[in-house]
């Protein structure tokens, strides 16, 4: 490819330069870092937006703000004019993407891959513009290969190559089956790059070798190749694992305001910057000067975490519930005071029960043993006073309001 930042006038200099450095925030890795920076250079000379890629197979449709990391990255990209291909693995979905798996995932139904699909395009369009957005499904290409296509898109990478994936060298470690049609995953995303003719693609750390792939087969198809652009995985609200929903570490994006505002206080200081810098709307020089502040100490940590909350409630849920998120907190767990709003539950049990079966019963947590345990921790509360007994019996009154831990409140209708 041409070097076409020769060819630039100084304002089209600095214009690529101020794309890179919002493309570069918080990016793990881009391969290669001069590749992107041309086709920028390109696009603007040229007049042409680039093709940004995402894969997906439409597996797991609850998002979360761990999946909006490489979505957010997508809204820089789409903010600049540049166009985004979101490919739905109808066809790969079947098969499951086997990063990661220690065994081979379940292959998914046409109904599920749908469902799915749906789902996720619902969620997505709180942080990209879906009208804006070129949907693809893969089987429009893959289901129309034949045996003899197969094999030749099979005979353009080597098993030694396949055999480089960290997941597929542990399970033959451990002597756990591999089926020969896990290989064929990252073969079918990389054609996905070949007839999409895609610029970059998008994805976490975990997509490193399935991403790479687009390069390897593009180059083999005689096509320009694509950039790879890996985004970090988010730790969750533990501080340790990646946030997932299976952890019980996660901010949901369709969660209420109060519990978006609630979880983010909880977030470990030592995440703050990471979670500035991944998953808000904030500019490169914004995100440096909170962290620089958060460095010196001009700016506290919980003064931080109430900024990031939010934030976060004003992306999802907009500046007036993001103002009564935050005013909510402040009632409830700075002064000590009800929240405004508490969800009401018309009781039809019985009138004397004992605290564990009630607490069980409205699900504010799952198990008598939980209960117990949030009890003996002084974490329980009728119509504002602590429960220190669990034996205790209680008896069920018109608009009691039950209090678990610091968010959950239930107010009863007798």
């Amino acid at each position: 490819m041409s070097n076409f930042i020769e060819q630039l006038n100084d304002e089209q200099v600095k214009e690529v330069k101020r794309q890179m450095a919002i493309y570069s925030q918080g990016v793990q890795e881009i391969i290669p870092f001069e590749d992107l920076e041309n086709k920028v250079a390109k696009s603007i000379l040229t007049n042409t937006p680039l093709k940004i890629k995402l894969g997906l197979d439409p597996s797991a449709p609850d998002v979360h703000l761990g999946h909006t990391v490489v979505l957010n990255k997508m809204r820089q990209f789409q903010e600049n004019g540049h166009v985004i291909q979101l490919i739905i693995g109808d066809f790969t979905g079947k098969i499951g993407d086997p990063t990661g798996k220690s065994v081979a995932r379940q292959q998914l139904t046409d109904e599920e891959v749908k469902h799915n699909a749906k789902t996720y395009f619902e969620q997505f369009a709180k942080v990209i513009d879906m009208d804006q957005v070129e949907l693809h499904y893969n089987s429009q290409w893959l289901s129309k290969l034949n045996f003899e296509d197969v094999i030749q898109l099979a005979g353009k990478i080597t098993v030694a190559r396949l055999l480089e994936r960290d997941d597929f060298e542990e399970r033959i470690v451990m002597g756990k089956p591999i089926s020969l049609h896990e290989f064929f995953y990252p073969l079918m995303q990389g054609f996905d790059s070949v007839m999409l003719e895609c610029d970059l693609e998008l994805g976490g750390t975990d997509q490193h070798f399935n991403i790479l792939m687009g390069r390897h087969y593009q180059e083999k198809f005689g096509k320009e190749k694509q950039v790879a652009l890996l985004m970090p995985l988010l730790e969750g609200l533990d501080g340790v694992e990646k946030m997932s929903k299976s952890k019980k570490n996660y901010i949901g994006i369709d969660e209420s305001p109060q519990e978006m505002y609630g979880k983010s206080m909880s977030i470990p200081d030592q995440l703050m910057s990471k979670y500035f810098e991944l998953i808000t709307d904030f500019t490169p020089e914004q995100i440096q000067d909170i962290k620089a502040r958060l460095t010196s100490g001009d700016l506290h940590p919980r003064d931080a975490k109430m900024l990031l909350g939010k934030t976060i409630v004003r992306m999802y849920h907009g500046e007036v519930e993001a103002e009564k998120a935050e005013q909510n907190f402040i009632a409830v767990f700075q002064q000590g005071s009800m929240p405004d709003e508490i969800p009401v539950v018309e009781w039809k049990g019985e009138a004397d029960i004992s605290i564990v079966d009630l607490i069980v019963q409205l699900k504010l947590l799952s198990s008598k043993s939980e209960v117990r345990r949030m009890i003996d921790n002084r974490g329980v509360q009728l119509n504002g006073v602590k429960v220190e007994d669990t034996q205790l019996q209680v008896t069920i009154t018109d608009n009691l309001i039950v209090q678990v831990g610091k968010r959950k409140f239930v107010q009863l209708k007798f």
